[in-house]
């Protein structure tokens, strides 16, 4: 019998580990830092960081870490962009050997649900594609500002978006360009791209062939699939109206902070990075509370399944929704779009937010224990909303920092790393991966009523 510890749901948690440690250890070598030194938990930190495409920084990438150092950070993104997973299954395919039924369902299943898709195609061409935009984007910065963006950097930055990890090369990220239309424009696609999911990828990209060649086939009543509207929808609506209330909500405000100037084109950006990226144009830590609440609930929702994007995930929120609003109007069936969700879609959704729920609420905790637990309430005024703030923005795999990463304890950035494997991973993928160690029970017990509300 194949052991439990093998399961095809273990891969990726063992993959991710190992990549881990590696990128750790690797650097924790002098090479990646001349002349500095790290300790290994804030190497770890940086590797699990970048391997989770997450950009939170203990130091400063552009200043602290040599061109080596910087290669192994951008070498890891694009590991965790594509995840490990995918990689482990082109090398198997690429040296000829076959993929077990249960793995090829675990990966499809990961990537565009679908478990007869052919693998070894798929993974091929998401490769192609993906590195394709990426040296289009790197293309494009390096010709709009060659100064700023010299080769190197417009690889790293042109990766570091598309891959949704928001590490940058300079220490207030992406200030300096805070007007410029161009670069805005560019960052935005290559995040919003990297986190539509490789499923609605492929699928734009064949219409859009498809319609070139004005296939008459095509034309049909619905052009686009169900899921790919639903993600395509949920995430303009989750832009504007992000853009829209992170605005007004700079609008009204009196004392601004150095960098923290909120225009509508930063609002924009800041609306289009908080769900999934981690690049910021304006100062965080100087942006309203409002601000703040609004981002944290962009960072919670995250970017679409199958994506280089962390978060709940799009399709969870407007499942969460359409559950809301179903339970309001009486209705016994949950719709989405122009289909009803099946009650096993409705329950994995409700299961992810109690888990998320609880894992975010314990980490809150312990990191409000850890980072401030001897000092008075005085003395510790708004300590609670950065801490929360930093704590989702690590779980949902997002990176953005109101500025108390690098002053973290030992303890405290342990608690991040955490939440950064986990949300990377997703709670559910790991709940599931539990769960296969367990046997279902062979009886049922008797059914009551329990007085509820």
């Amino acid at each position: 019998m194949k052991s439990k510890a093998t399961s095809p749901f273990w891969v990726p948690v063992y993959a991710f580990l190992m990549t881990i440690v590696v990128g750790g250890l690797l650097l924790k070598l002098d090479i990646c830092h001349p002349g500095r030194e790290i300790s290994f938990i804030d190497a770890v930190f940086t590797a699990t960081s970048a391997v989770c495409v997450t950009g939170l920084a203990v130091v400063d990438t552009g200043s602290f870490f040599s061109r080596t150092g910087q290669s192994v950070i951008l070498a890891l993104i694009q590991l965790g962009g594509l995840g490990i997973m995918t990689y482990a299954s082109l090398v198997i395919y690429l040296l000829g050997k076959k993929v077990s039924a249960s793995d090829r369902i675990a990966v499809s299943q990961t990537l565009i649900h679908d478990p007869s898709f052919n693998i070894g195609k798929f993974i091929v061409g998401v490769v192609t594609a993906v590195l394709s935009i990426e040296a289009l984007g790197a293309l494009l910065l390096h010709h709009m500002d060659p100064t700023g963006f010299y080769p190197f950097s417009a690889v790293f930055h042109s990766i570091s978006a598309f891959c949704n990890a928001g590490f940058s090369l300079y220490p207030d990220s992406l200030t300096t360009w805070k007007d410029h239309l161009g670069i805005n424009t560019v960052f935005m696609v290559l995040i919003i791209m990297g986190g539509l999911g490789f499923y609605v990828m492929t699928e734009l990209w064949q219409k859009l062939i498809n319609f070139i060649r004005r296939k008459e086939s095509e034309i049909t009543a619905h052009a686009l699939s169900w899921h790919t509207r639903i993600v395509l929808e949920t995430t303009v609506f989750l832009i504007i109206i992000g853009g829209l209330s992170i605005f007004f909500a700079e609008s009204f405000k009196i004392h601004v902070i150095e960098g923290a100037q909120v225009n509508k084109l930063a609002a924009l950006f800041q609306s289009v990075t908080c769900r999934t990226a981690g690049f910021n144009t304006v100062n965080i830590s100087g942006v309203t509370n409002i601000s703040l609440l609004v981002m944290i609930g962009l960072m919670l929702i995250g970017g679409s399944p199958g994506s280089c994007a962390g978060g709940l995930k799009t399709t969870t929120f407007r499942t969460w929704l359409a559950f809301i609003i179903s339970k309001i109007k009486g209705h016994s069936q949950v719709k989405v779009g122009w289909y009803a969700l099946s009650e096993e879609s409705v329950n994995r959704a409700l299961t992810l937010l109690t888990i998320a729920s609880v894992i975010l609420g314990s980490a809150i905790i312990l990191l409000s224990i850890t980072e401030g637990s001897h000092l008075p309430h005085s003395e510790v005024r708004g300590n609670f909303i950065e801490i929360t703030f930093e704590a989702i923005s690590a779980f949902a795999t997002v990176g953005l920092s109101t500025g108390v990463t690098p002053g973290l304890s030992g303890p405290g950035k342990s608690i991040i790393i955490i939440l950064m494997f986990v949300g990377r991973l997703g709670p559910v993928w790991l709940l599931t991966a539990i769960n296969s160690w367990q046997r279902e029970p062979r009886y049922k017990l008797p059914e009551d009523d329990l007085p509820l509300g």
